[in-house]
């Protein structure tokens, strides 16, 4: 199912998981998810060292001197140069959007894997595109009572 608004394709980002280890989410085209995704923990949107608020803004591309061609996430409340690129640790982004195929790592130090493929996979979905409306979703909280350790 392709879904577009107007003139835009539409992603949903909707993470999965929030800890003091980061923000984990998966970008999904209409009911399909194709990429993972690692942002920082929420900080109060500060800039360099938060994720990003949950709500809807338009991506473009554009042509980064560190990372080649990627997306910019603009109109974030009091952000600038939010981008998706590659990074496999939480420690790679400055409030930007890492994007990998799979979660790997342990409790203490989660990380996302084979990030450069998956970031080439997220181009190449969007080959052609110039720019795109993105869902931010917080996912609900869990419905557990207890947590086990």
């Amino acid at each position: 199912m392709l879904v577009w608004w107007g003139d835009s394709m539409i992603l949903d980002l909707i993470r999965v998981g929030q800890s003091g280890r980061g923000t984990f989410g998966v970008i999904r085209f209409g009911a399909v998810p194709f990429v993972l995704t690692l942002e920082r923990p929420w900080q109060d949107n500060e800039q360099n060292v938060s994720c990003i608020p949950p709500g809807r803004y338009r991506c473009e591309r554009i042509r980064s001197p560190k990372f080649g061609w990627t997306f910019e996430v603009k109109n974030v409340p009091d952000r600038t140069h939010v981008l998706f690129h590659s990074g496999s640790f939480v420690e790679n982004t400055e409030g930007c959007i890492l994007v990998g195929e799979e979660f790997s790592g342990t409790w203490d130090k989660p990380f996302l894997a084979s990030s450069q493929r998956g970031f080439k996979e997220f181009l190449n979905m969007l080959d052609g595109v110039q720019a795109f409306e993105l869902n931010v979703l917080d996912a609900p909280p869990p419905t557990m009572t207890q947590v086990m350790v």
